[in-house]
C-alpha cells in the first residue's frame, strides 16, 4: 500500500494472505528422535495395543496398562464468578485469580477393556506412583492375571531400570514397558488427559483444591460409566513410514542449520 502497488485495504490483503498456501507466521514444533532404539521401543508398544508381545498373541488373561501423571494442576479461583455461555455470547471468564494451590493427578487405562483408575496425590513421585500401581495390580482381573504390561513415558516417578526391578519385586507379573522418550503421544492415557483438560478443567475456576479434586474425581466416576476402547490405529507400519521420513528429511536439516 505505501509502495502504490495496490489500492487494496488492509483487512482485502490480510485476506489474500489468509487464503494463500503459504503462511509464514504459522509455526508447528516438532523434535527429532532422540533415542538410537526409538524404532523398537514404540514398536514394541504399539504391538501391545494390537495385543501381540514379542511375536505372539497375548492370551485372554494378559492385559495392558497404559499409565501416567498430570503434574502441578493449579486451582485458580477468580476474583468474580464465571458467567455460563448465553445465545450469541461465550462463557465470560474472569481474568484476575486467586491461587488455591496444586496437586497431581494419576490415571492407569486398560487399554482394550476401557477400565479407568484414577487418584489424587499431593505430588507426583514414586511412592504416590505405586499406591496407583497396587489400586490396579489388588483389583480382579488384574489380581489373578498371567501378566499386566504397564506402559509409561519416562517420567521420574516410574523412569530407569531401578523401576522396571521395583514393579517385578512388587508384582511379579506385572511388567514395565518404557517408551522411547519424547514420545508420550503413543501413550493412550494421554487421550483420557485430554478429554478431562477439555471436559472438566476448562475454565480453571476452582477456589480451592478440593473443589479441584471433586471435579476430576466426579468425572472419572462418569467417565467410568460411558468410557469405550480407543480407536486407536496408528500401528508398527505407521511408525515405520514416519521414521523413514524423518530420516530422509534429517541431512537437508542439518545442513541448513
Amino acid at each position: 500500500m505505501q509502495r502504490g502497488v495496490t489500492d487494496a485495504s488492509a483487512s482485502t490483503i490480510w485476506r489474500w494472505l489468509h487464503e494463500d498456501a503459504i503462511k509464514p507466521w504459522q509455526t508447528r514444533s516438532w523434535i527429532f528422535p532422540r533415542d538410537p532404539a526409538f524404532a523398537e521401543k514404540a514398536g514394541r508398544v504399539l504391538d501391545l495395543y494390537a495385543r501381540t508381545f514379542e511375536g505372539k498373541r497375548l492370551r485372554p488373561d494378559e492385559y495392558v496398562i497404559s499409565a501416567d501423571e498430570k503434574s502441578q494442576l493449579q486451582a485458580l479461583g477468580r476474583r468474580h464468578p464465571t458467567v455460563p455461555a448465553g445465545p450469541g455470547r461465550p462463557s465470560l471468564v474472569e481474568f484476575e485469580y486467586r491461587r488455591g494451590g496444586t496437586l497431581a493427578y494419576m490415571a492407569a487405562w486398560d487399554v482394550h477393556h476401557a477400565n479407568l483408575f484414577d487418584r489424587v496425590e499431593e505430588k507426583t513421585r514414586i511412592v504416590p506412583f505405586g499406591r496407583l500401581v497396587d489400586e490396579v495390580m489388588n483389583t480382579e482381573p488384574y489380581k489373578s492375571a498371567r501378566r499386566v504390561f504397564w506402559v509409561v513415558d519416562n517420567g521420574s516417578s516410574h523412569c530407569g531400570r531401578a523401576s522396571v526391578q521395583r514393579m517385578a519385586d512388587a508384582y511379579p507379573t506385572a511388567r514395565l514397558i518404557h517408551l522411547p522418550v519424547h514420545a508420550s503421544w503413543l501413550n493412550q492415557i494421554e487421550l483420557y488427559f485430554s478429554i478431562v483438560q477439555r471436559k472438566a478443567l476448562t475454565p480453571n475456576d476452582f477456589p480451592n483444591l478440593q473443589a479441584l479434586t471433586d471435579r476430576l474425581t466426579t468425572f472419572a466416576e462418569h467417565y467410568r460409566t460411558i468410557a469405550r476402547p480407543f480407536d486407536w490405529t496408528f500401528t508398527r507400519n505407521d511408525l515405520n513410514q514416519v521414521l523413514a521420513k524423518i530420516a530422509d528429511r534429517e541431512p537437508d536439516l542439518r545442513l541448513a542449520a
